[in-house]
């Protein structure tokens, strides 16, 4: 069996179970990964249906181009219909969107123009006016305006309210979604109320956003809103799709903690994904105390993690913003190194089985266990020591006859400065542990190769 476009892989994403991040809360979060979409994000079912919806009344044509402001899914989602159906594409975005997204749509064959960020919405220099502008000077073009494009929600309705629905086997009690055109939220609460009115939905804003103050008040506050670098929700204007009568509340998550959480995804559950899903999970445990253990919470990831590679998972770029220590940690260190892990020797092992394992590792120090514990080091000096004292019984000795102190366990966070506290002529190396409990070696050498 085969599908007959790319277009048909749209939808029927996973919902994958969060499992260290969430350990300490009493209920089952699901995550609703919609990076296996085609275009690796949840945009890619509400650019679809609003290309049929224009289809089917006539606005767009045959051979016509498609014009949207976007921060980048959106705009890979209409890419793929547009490069599948035979249409042109100009999208306008603004200048704080990555680079990754920018390139990847030049490279489906979009034009792109980069618009600036801090103005007005109204301003003839803001994405959403140059994209309008471009609408009415271009003939047979359609500016799909995904903000008030009501196709956005529907495409929701229709699909990702009733995969969740069905996948949670109607069991979900609370969904937690970034907002920004408002689609995803209000489409898929629309169909899961309708399901069960008692699901409570909850929407995640970032500071700088007018969504929270509006929800709990009513009044559209200018002065909520200023710049912030979080990318994929919040917005400075109220979108149509934006149902705020489906969405219970609102949750704020600052830039650092979005960022940081996106780290954490792929560090701790093997995630890489998007700013906005950083979020989203940072939102999750910011509510943790309203959570039971009867709870199904369900969180939409929106996308990839490889259009953020230059920004939240860039070290150098999460410094600049005060978002992680300017301070060298241990961490770094590993992450430099070629060779990861560590090699165990028994402490009954013979040292000429030791002694050819280091020469075949290309290593000056070994790991002894004892069991499942770890009970003490060998180094190439106590093996030459032993050597020359009894250079007859290399054959014989056993490691434990040997072997020095365990090598000291330290944690990933440590300041590379603070090493002179551990490492020392006797002691060569250090276990560093990370978040996930993996040990790596720290030696010497890694000290002296990756701080030259």
């Amino acid at each position: 069996m085969y599908l007959n476009n790319i277009l048909e892989t749209i939808g029927n994403t996973p919902l994958v179970r969060i499992n260290k991040i969430t350990s300490e809360l009493p209920c089952t979060v699901l995550a609703k990964v919609e990076t296996f979409n085609p275009g690796h994000s949840i945009k890619d079912r509400m650019a679809l249906k609003m290309v049929e919806e224009a289809e089917k009344s006539g606005k767009l044509k045959p051979g016509g181009t498609l014009i949207e402001c976007t921060s980048g899914n959106t705009g890979m989602g209409l890419a793929l219909v547009a490069t599948v159906k035979g249409y042109k594409a100009i999208f306008t975005t603004s200048d704080k969107q990555s680079k990754e997204k920018i390139d990847m749509l030049k490279a489906m064959g979009a034009e792109v123009i980069v618009c600036p960020t801090n103005v007005e919405p109204t301003d003839p220099r803001s994405y959403y006016s140059v994209a309008e502008r471009l609408s009415k000077e271009i003939p047979n073009s359609v500016w799909f305006n995904q903000y008030d494009n009501l196709a956005n929600t529907q495409a929701h309705y229709e699909s990702t309210g009733p995969e969740i629905w069905n996948q949670t086997e109607g069991k979900i009690t609370k969904l937690v979604v970034g907002v920004g055109t408002g689609g995803t939220i209000s489409g898929t609460a629309k169909y899961l109320k309708e399901m069960n009115p008692d699901i409570e939905v909850i929407g995640i804003d970032t500071y700088g956003s007018v969504f929270k103050k509006y929800k709990e008040t009513g009044i559209f506050d200018e002065k909520e809103i200023y710049p912030y670098i979080t990318e994929g929700i919040g917005e400075d204007i109220l979108p149509l799709n934006v149902n705020f009568d489906l969405i219970d509340k609102f949750e704020k998550v600052t830039d650092k903690d979005g960022a940081l959480m996106a780290r954490r995804l792929a560090r701790e559950e093997g995630l890489l994904l998007g700013y906005s899903a950083g979020s989203a999970m940072a939102g999750v445990m910011k509510l943790k105390d309203t959570f039971d253990k009867d709870d199904v919470v369900v969180v939409i990831f929106h996308d990839h993690g490889s259009r953020y590679v230059a920004k939240i998972y860039n070290d150098d770029w999460m410094r600049d913003r005060g978002f992680i220590s300017s301070e060298l940690k241990l961490s770094d260190l590993i992450r430099r190194k070629k060779n990861l892990g560590l090699i165990y020797v028994d402490s009954e092992d013979i040292l000429s089985e030791v002694s050819s394992l280091m020469k075949e590792k290309d290593i000056s120090q070994v790991v002894v266990k004892s069991g499942d514990e770890i009970v003490g080091s060998v180094t190439e000096s106590d093996i030459i020591s032993s050597v020359l004292a009894n250079p007859d019984h290399i054959s014989s000795i056993k490691v434990r006859e040997i072997m020095q102190g365990p090598f000291p366990v330290v944690d990933e966070h440590l300041p590379v400065k603070s090493l002179s506290s551990y490492i020392s002529k006797k002691i060569p190396a250090v276990i560093v542990v990370d978040s996930t409990g993996q040990r790596n070696i720290l030696t010497q050498y890694d000290i002296i190769q990756n701080l030259a």
